[in-house]
């Protein structure tokens, strides 16, 4: 009763309503400030916020027991003790702050409890030392009981906050500890009050100045607020900077850093997702490998590989919707999942898909369509889960890739074991070119009017251990699709030096190049290491191109080749007449020898359009100063045919058949060695 009385009767009550606000405020920052230091991991960051939280919760605790004091009305002169007032502020931030550091310490369970309770302990002495500062004109006394009580109240109920912090943490319930705190605070202070009683001396009546006391107790609040307000507002930036780093992290987490299209593990969920909605299928899975990407990068630079990479992903953000799901899986690599009603839609979806890859991109000088293989699987008939959905999509568009004749495939069931057969031959093959498993043959070329000698040309021959003999024309693309092709024509270039080096007579040897071979900036470079190691003199060299390597890219094809001349390597152009810009190639490339195609030489004999294309050929490259190679003899007629055209040189089995180094160089014994296989590496 005392407590009650104490209150209602002794206190200014628009003053208690306002340490009452002090105390809510203050006990909600200070537990949310002891959260977040609770949370920090790194040492210096938690001692800054344990530093915050006990400033935030002596201030506000001190500034409470304040102004409930100045709102305590005894009924005799009042005045403060100023050091002991200053210190009592000082007890409040230091002990709460120890308070703090024991809850977050590795105590275990009694971490929570302990800290609450020296908190508890730090809020009693604030009290009291700040009552010891609250000087009366009269007789003081003490009731021993109300003191006890009052501590005991402190500790128990900070004790239990503390430990509700840990405990309840969502919901409703995470505002009981700061509760508790308040009641804590003001169970303290009433009680500790109602312990303190003050018996007037005689002859003296005078109160204390309400006005003064309530414009004191105004201008500590404000400072109590300012004080809280600055943690909280800590608090609030932190918790925003940490939003918006979570959201950033998560971010990053779930895109591509470079393309911002979203990354594996979206793709992976947004497909789970896709296939529990679907109940009778529509879903489809669209894997997508980029055709010339390594080129790009070879040639252009990895700058212009991410900027073409970023352009090909902001026409996929632009394809996407609620229908299309688009993702980065990594390199060159994109997939793409459609919800699709019918087989028509999803073909015409894939064709758009598709023409977003074969619109040429644009970088600096850089001007190019990449181009993209493209494998399809449908849910459920291509599988009845994602792992074997993208699995499947894989088989398809691996299909694509090596078969130059379709850039999209859609999976089927005789699919997947063809494409393991192929993966397990390029695995063999890189086996071969590693273990040295392959072997050159080579065909003599011949001067028609005179029939000397005038070199070979080399051609890869591969028989595997338990396949037997596989031609180029199967292996040689297998190699441009796995990225072998790059190794493999400097192992046939190196070895053809180096079979030449030991050749009787010096005649030249000729070594056909790949398309990605022509673009790769290395090449000349590479062709001068090879001559300089083997000792073949430049001029002994012939390098083979084809019409479709050089005009894939005829800017960088033009400046390799002219690299390559100024080494004293001659350069042919093979396969003459079988492309669609062959004039122009003429006129801008700088060619020693143009290989006319093989289909023409074939039908020499029976017809009379192609010995009028042969003729036009044969007079447009004199013209030009341009010696022609014949491809394709295989018979006595059409040799005399050429013959009488004025060819330059010959090359086919009626000359001499491809055969190994030990027939080379047995010249009588070329024409007798059996080898079908007429397409070079």
């Amino acid at each position: 009763m005392r407590v009650i009385t104490c209150l209602f009767t002794e206190h200014n009550l628009w003053l208690v309503l306002l340490a009452a606000a002090m105390c809510v405020i203050g006990s909600f920052a200070t537990l949310r400030l002891g959260r977040r230091a609770a949370a920090s991991e790194a040492t210096p960051e938690r001692l800054g916020w344990q530093f915050l939280t006990a400033v935030c919760a002596g201030s506000s605790i001190w500034t409470t027991h304040f102004i409930a004091m100045l709102g305590y009305q005894p009924g005799v002169p009042v005045s403060f003790d100023a050091a002991l007032t200053v210190i009592s502020m000082i007890i409040a931030i230091a002990g709460t702050g120890i308070g703090i550091l024991l809850s977050t310490a590795p105590l275990g369970r009694l971490a929570n409890p302990l800290g609450g309770a020296v908190f508890g302990l730090a809020i009693a002495a604030m009290h009291f030392t700040g009552m010891f500062a609250y000087r009366v004109d009269g007789l003081v006394s003490w009731d021993q009981a109300y003191i006890t009580a009052s501590i005991i109240l402190s500790v128990t109920l900070t004790a239990l906050a503390f430990m509700g912090v840990k405990r309840w943490t969502t919901g409703a319930m995470s505002y009981a500890p700061a509760g508790i705190l308040v009641l804590a605070i003001v169970a303290l202070h009433f009680t500790g009050m109602a312990a303190f009683e003050v018996t007037p001396l005689a002859g003296i009546e005078h109160g204390a100045d309400s006005a003064a006391f309530r414009a004191m107790a105004l201008s500590i609040a404000v400072a109590g607020l300012v004080i809280v307000g600055t943690g909280m507002s800590s608090y609030l930036i932190d918790t925003r900077v940490r939003e918006s780093s979570d959201e950033r992290l998560r971010h990053m987490a779930l895109h591509d850093p470079l393309t911002g299209l979203p990354n594996r593990t979206s793709f992976n969920a947004c497909l789970d997702d896709w296939l529990a909605e679907a109940e009778d299928g529509g879903v489809a899975v669209i894997g997508i490998d980029l055709n010339r990407f390594k080129e790009i990068n070879d040639v252009w630079g990895h700058e212009a590989g991410d900027a073409v990479l970023c352009t090909l992903a902001n026409r996929l953000k632009g394809f996407v919707g609620s229908t299309h799901f688009a993702a980065r899986l990594g390199g060159d690599e994109f997939s793409v999942v459609l919800r699709t009603d019918s087989r028509i839609g999803l073909q015409e979806r894939v064709e758009a898909i598709e023409s977003l890859f074969n619109d040429p991109v644009v970088f600096g000088e850089y001007k190019s369509a990449t181009g993209a293989s493209l494998g399809i699987a449908v849910y459920p008939q291509d599988g009845s889960d994602r792992d074997t959905l993208v699995r499947n999509a894989d088989l398809a568009m691996y299909k694509a890739k090596v078969d130059p004749l379709q850039d999209v495939c859609f999976y089927d069931t005789g699919l997947g074991e063809a494409v393991r057969e192929r993966r397990a031959l390029a695995s063999d093959l890189r086996e071969a070119i590693e273990t040295d498993q392959l072997q050159l043959h080579y065909q003599v070329q011949t001067a028609i009017g005179t029939g000397d000698i005038r070199g070979y040309e080399a051609l890869l021959r591969w028989t595997h251990p338990t396949r037997g003999r596989i031609g180029p024309d199967d292996f040689i693309p297998l190699a441009e699709a796995n990225g072998l092709i790059l190794p493999l024509g400097e192992w046939v270039l190196r070895r053809a030096c180096e079979e030449a080096m030991r050749w009787s007579e010096p005649h030249k040897i000729a070594v056909n190049l790949s398309a990605v071979q022509l673009t790769h900036t290395g090449l000349p470079q590479q062709i001068h290491q090879i001559l300089m190691e083997t000792g073949l003199p430049p001029a002994r060299l012939e390098i083979e191109l084809t019409e479709t390597a050089v005009i894939k890219d005829r800017v960088q094809s033009l400046h390799i080749m002219r690299q390559i001349k100024a080494l004293g390597v001659s350069v042919a152009l093979d396969d003459f007449g079988t492309g669609y810009s062959s004039l122009d190639i003429l006129r801008t490339f700088p060619f020693d020898k143009i290989k006319l195609d093989k289909s023409f030489t074939e039908e020499l004999e029976h017809d009379h359009r192609s010995l009028a294309v042969v003729r036009a050929i044969l007079a447009l490259a004199k013209s030009l100063g341009i010696p022609v190679l014949a491809e394709g003899i295989e018979t006595v007629q059409q040799l005399d045919l050429l013959r009488s055209e004025a060819c330059d040189e010959g090359q086919g089995y009626y000359l001499g058949r491809p055969a190994p180094m030990d027939v080379v160089s047995n010249p009588d014994s070329t024409a007798s060695t059996v080898d079908r296989d007429d397409a070079v590496a």
